[in-house]
């Protein structure tokens, strides 16, 4: 038998699980297995500036392609701590990363030896399995079993928490023979895929919603092919943002009290019949479930038993892989209409079509400071369809789900349950990472982008290049709405007088020179006809540097972004003037229709 160090083990094992990248920070009580890194080969690493900021690093790259497993390595104590955001908005988005930790010598542990802590304790909450290993022959069956945990059922985060002298310790371990676990995912039966079908069948005006672990389990083609089967259209969320282009006749757009479209709303409101697919009934999609649920019947299918009835009670619930499900829906649907025996729907669809037309937002405004609804209508110019969007939470967050579009799966990578500020720059440098030629742009308020702005460095020093629109409003802006209901404006307001940079105003902080200073490359934008021209540069300042390029759009200091202010999908307020006019809207996917 081959004897090595466990830590060397434990490489030996992430290489064959399919690990290419990580993303760390070393420290004494990870260094032996950083030797290991080192000596194996075959992994790439980035040095982050922060373990948050390589926790969520992991998020992104894992999110960018179907198998993908993001890894974030880091040392004893606050390492771990550090990490903690990380593998809750990993969690919390069923999303599959595997961090590492170096742990004090076993003998040490209990008896508060310097960044001793109790990391598997603390995490356990926020991952599907956290484990402090203090035998070195158990390394190779722990993270064999982290990889089966995180790829089975609903996928998810592993935390393996590694003491310095397990790491040290040699065992017999072969790598030759190492073979992955298999992989448990629950699948539909075709008597429960008959009955949805059934119940849908019976509807006049279905809908569905088609949720994020669609995405996570690479079934979007089949969704597509299910929808234009059965002529059903379909509601992504913002997790399933992408599973069918937004231009498709049969995408209805998006619901919610904040991230939605008015026409997504309405044709929600007026149906019937609901299939939910791979989707949680996130709160802020649903509003008031009395609302949301009135009058229509549900089919839920998710992947994790629990999660049905978890918010409210489906008439029917599948407990299946969505991918194992779709396949089975794709395959009575198939033979149900060659018999003849599906409804047309071809009315109910262009209803849909009709208010997407008619039921619009406006983008075009020539204000001075800048709107932020033109800055995404710039964008929309500037980026096709290829595009790669994240971002995280906030006004800028909402805004864009509501003026973007998007037209691929794993083009829009967001932060749903979490919504942690300062993600977003770590994250687009994950993605940039997992899919180096690709357009990524990331999009954050000034609040966002100032918690993790470290980090652009990590983009500068290993040449990942990606565009960074940054909307600055020098605000809290989303909880300087939210505190309308309590009439305050405390504490959500940013602005200052730079003393060193006095021809910002009240903006504050410099963000150009800082991104500069930090080896990037940024642009500062005032008047909204040069916003498109500001992109283009972007994009080429990024190609040839090979470095994040920022492009900082100065906003009005106050703008309030449509959303429900009473918890209810039927009573969105629109702050902003609708369109009344095609140019008002010029870049909507239909020619507003008047």
């Amino acid at each position: 038998m081959a004897r090595m160090t466990a830590a060397r083990a434990a490489v030996e094992i992430l290489k064959r699980e399919g690990v290419t990248n990580a993303f760390g920070v070393p420290g004494a009580a990870i260094n032996p297995f950083y030797a290991a890194l080192k000596a194996s080969g075959g992994i790439g690493h980035t040095l982050a500036r922060h373990v948050e900021g390589a926790s969520h690093m992991a998020e992104g790259y894992t999110r960018t392609a179907p198998g993908n497993i993001g890894v974030c390595i880091g040392t004893s104590g606050p390492a771990g701590t550090d990490m903690i955001t990380g593998l809750y908005s990993a969690t919390g988005d069923s999303i599959p990363i595997l961090c590492i930790t170096g742990q004090a010598s076993t003998a040490v542990i209990h008896k508060e030896d310097f960044q001793a802590v109790d990391i598997a304790s603390i995490a356990k909450p926020v991952a599907k399995m956290a484990v402090t290993v203090l035998e070195a022959a158990q390394v190779p069956g722990v993270f064999q079993q982290a990889f089966h945990l995180m790829r089975s059922a609903r996928p998810g985060p592993v935390l393996i928490d590694l003491p310095i002298d397990v790491q040290l310790t040699e065992i017999e371990f072969d790598p030759e023979t190492y073979e992955p676990l298999p992989v448990y995912k629950p699948a539909a039966t075709r008597a429960q895929v008959e009955k949805a079908i059934a119940l849908l069948n019976e509807s006049e005006r279905p809908l569905i919603v088609a949720g994020g672990g669609i995405i996570n389990a690479d079934a979007c083609e089949l969704l597509v092919e299910f929808a234009e089967l059965t002529g059903v259209p379909v509601v992504p969320t913002l997790m399933g943002w992408g599973i069918l282009p937004d231009d498709h006749e049969l995408n209805a757009g998006m619901v919610g009290l904040q991230t939605s479209h008015r026409y997504g709303n309405a044709t929600f409101l007026e149906s019937d019949f609901v299939l939910g697919v791979g989707n949680r009934w996130a709160n802020r999609h649903t509003g008031k479930l009395d609302v949301y649920t009135a009058g229509r019947t549900f089919v839920h299918v998710d992947i994790e038993p629990t999660q049905i009835g978890k918010i409210f009670a489906p008439d029917f619930g599948i407990a299946s892989d969505a991918k194992a499900a779709l396949e089975l829906f794709v395959t009575v649907a198939r033979e149900l209409k060659a018999e003849g025996r599906l409804p047309d729907r071809s009315g109910w669809a262009e209803a849909a079509q009709e208010k997407k037309a008619s039921l619009q937002r406006r983008t075009h405004f020539d204000d001075i400071p800048i709107k932020p609804q033109r800055v995404y209508e710039e964008m929309n110019k500037a980026f096709g369809p290829e595009t790669r969007y994240v971002t995280t939470i906030g006004l800028s967050q909402i805004a864009g789900a509501q003026m973007l579009h998007v037209y691929r799966p794993r083009h829009w990578i967001n932060c749903g349950q979490a919504g942690p500020l300062g993600w977003t720059v770590p994250a687009a440098l994950g993605v940039a990472k997992a899919d180096p030629g690709a357009q990524v742009v990331a999009l954050s308020g000034d609040y966002d982008f100032q918690f993790m702005i470290e980090e652009l460095a990590v983009g500068a020093q290993h040449r990942i290049p990606y565009v960074h629109v940054l909307v600055n409003n020098a605000y809290l802006g989303l909880i300087r709405q939210a505190q309308r209901g309590f009439d305050i404006d405390f504490q959500v307001n940013l602005e200052f007088e730079n003393i060193n940079s006095p021809e910002l105003g009240v903006y504050g902080v410099d963000h150009v020179k800082v991104v500069e200073g930090l080896g990037c490359k940024a642009i500062r934008v005032t008047d909204p006809g040069e916003l498109g021209a500001a992109f283009e540069q972007a994009k080429k300042l990024a190609a040839e540097f090979q470095v994040p390029v920022v492009v900082e759009a100065i906003l009005e200091r106050v703008t309030n972004i449509s959303m429900s202010t009473t918890n209810d999908i039927s009573n969105v307020v629109e702050f902003e003037e609708i369109a009344t006019e095609p140019g008002h809207a010029p870049t909507s996917i239909r020619t507003l229709k008047v």
